[in-house]
């Protein structure tokens, strides 16, 4: 990572866009649960109920101002590059075992994009900076292994 603003390929900025349409939409449904502050909340019960809702607001309010940070960020650095790979990058690679796997290189992980390296994962701190042909080396836990690069885009 150069420290700068990194570019976003279009799957990770639709993936961003999407997620974030999901979270607004998650937290107007939760603060419309929320009670004004003139409203007297029942017993505590009710009042742990209330604590963990706003608990859930706050979490949702701190992951939309980071994905509209990441966002603008993206904007502001432009497309990846596509002379050799970095984060935004997408690349297909062949494994030492003969198969072949296409994903792109982003900077957070993603439980649901199967298809993202991050760029901190061993595979991903081999692959950045490398161009179409090149060969890299990388640690797994069954030891060393190489990985050459087909493709960036």
């Amino acid at each position: 990572m150069t420290g700068g603003p990194e570019p976003l390929s279009a799957a990770a900025r639709e993936a961003l866009r999407r997620e974030l349409a999901d979270l607004r939409t998650e937290r107007a449904s939760v603060a419309a649960t929320l009670g004004g502050p003139d409203d007297e909340v029942g017993d505590r019960a009710d009042q742990a109920d209330e604590l963990q809702r706003a608990d859930e607001l706050d979490r949702l309010d701190a992951r939309i101002a980071e994905i509209d940070g990441r966002l603008a960020e993206g904007a502001a650095a432009g497309t990846p590059p596509t002379d050799a790979i970095g984060v935004g990058s997408s690349v297909t690679v062949r494994f030492s075992d003969g198969t072949e796997s296409a994903f792109h290189i982003g900077e957070l992980a993603d439980a649901d994009d199967p298809a993202l390296v991050t760029a901190d994962s061993p595979l991903g701190r081999a692959l950045v900076g490398h161009r179409t042909g090149d060969t890299v080396t990388y640690a797994t836990p069954a030891g060393r292994t190489t990985a050459v690069v087909l493709s960036l885009g």
